[in-house]
């Protein structure tokens, strides 16, 4: 047996994108045939590549090699003599009883190799294109699914779809991470076959508003609301992006940060802003004419117009607005009528020394829990 047999197949598996973990022989005490320094290659269903001892040792390896596919961390296990086949968890090792007659010990380091994560960009916008560019930087592979797009136009990506109908985009792709990037072409269309592919993340590249006027709509056209709520928008963390690149860098930032399983730092203006996007769910099974009925009547909010929406996408949060009592609502709101016209005053004010509008998020937001008992 070619003791360096692991070097061939590891290069096969890594440019074949397969999943293996690499195992090295730590240490080992006599009588045993694996020596400190040998190494093989051990793939999900078993094949070991290389040499790390005999067939005593290949079972306990072989199950560590599997769990350590499955979270992506590595482990160091022992596996020593002993009358039971038991393991125990040491902490810093995890240690088989090895019941064969011939003994010896061995401490052996499994490293899982995982194939490099999708990211799916759904879009052809100029952050969209700025992401399919940035993304491979950082170890992920691409595909790009945009009505009409050609792949000549992302030489970056390893994928082009040129559709995104639901149908054929969930029967081709498979991604744990999704952007949608449309930024106002095909809006409602990508998010739901960003939707259809049930992504570990997905992000939208719109303003507040924008976002949380379409994501109702999805909920209200028949998309699950649970699905629907777990759509992070606006995407990326707050770094003052302004360029497609930077706003790119942004959003690329978060999608790492879910990679590593890291929760994304949410500045609590940010949280404020997006607080009224879960409101949607509680009226998803609701008709649309209901859903309607109660946003507009709600003692507190406005309406959102559909020319108030945005097409222009930013990490940025907007600028809150003072939320004036609706028409007809004084016994509910009377109390707040001298809050909200300080909220309005101090955004004025911010906006004359050009000072960051943070006070404004927490008048008004103490505004709407005056008034409506929040």
């Amino acid at each position: 047996m070619n003791r360096n047999e692991w070097i061939t197949q590891a290069a096969r598996l890594q440019a074949a994108d397969q999943p293996f973990a690499l195992v090295t022989v730590l240490s080992a005490q006599a009588p045993t045939s694996g020596k400190a320094g040998d190494k093989a290659v051990v793939t999900p269903d078993g094949q070991i590549h290389g040499w790390i001892g005999g067939g005593c040792a290949q079972p306990a390896v072989i199950k560590t090699v599997r769990r350590a596919l499955l979270d992506g961390q590595p482990r160091k296990i022992r596996i020593s003599p002993s009358d039971e086949s038991a393991e125990r968890d040491l902490g810093d090792v995890l240690e088989f009883g090895m019941a064969c007659h011939s003994g010896g010990t061995l401490e052996l380091f499994i490293d899982p190799v995982m194939p490099s994560a999708m990211l799916t960009v759904v879009g052809d916008s100029p952050v969209a294109r700025a992401l399919v560019g940035l993304a491979p930087r950082v170890g992920l592979r691409v595909a790009v699914v945009a009505h009409g797009a050609q792949a000549a136009d992302f030489p970056d990506a390893d994928t082009v779809l040129d559709s995104d109908d639901v149908s054929q985009v969930s029967a081709r792709l498979s991604s744990p991470f999704v952007v949608v990037a449309t930024q106002g072409r095909r809006d409602v269309q990508g998010l739901k076959a960003a939707l259809a592919l049930q992504p570990q993340g997905l992000w939208f590249v719109a303003s507040a508003r924008k976002a949380e006027v379409l994501l109702q709509s999805l909920v209200t056209s028949g998309e699950d609301p649970a699905a629907v709520a777990r759509i992070v928008a606006p995407a990326g963390a707050i770094i003052g992006a302004q360029t497609p690149e930077e706003i790119a860098l942004s959003v690329l930032t978060s999608v790492v940060a879910a990679r590593r399983g890291r929760e994304s730092l949410v500045p609590a203006t940010l949280a404020a802003l997006a607080a009224p996007m879960a409101s949607f769910v509680s009226t998803a099974t609701q008709s649309s004419v209901a859903a309607s009925a109660a946003v507009s009547s709600s003692c507190c909010s406005t309406t959102v117009k559909s020319q108030d929406i945005s097409d222009s996408a930013s990490t940025e949060p907007e600028k809150p607005k003072a939320v004036a009592p609706v028409a007809g609502t004084s016994s509910c709101c009377g109390g707040a009528k001298k809050v909200a016209a300080t909220a309005t005053e101090s955004s004025v004010v911010s906006t004359r020394t050009a000072e960051p509008v943070l006070a404004p998020v927490a008048v008004a937001a103490s505004a709407k829990s005056s008034c409506c008992g929040g």
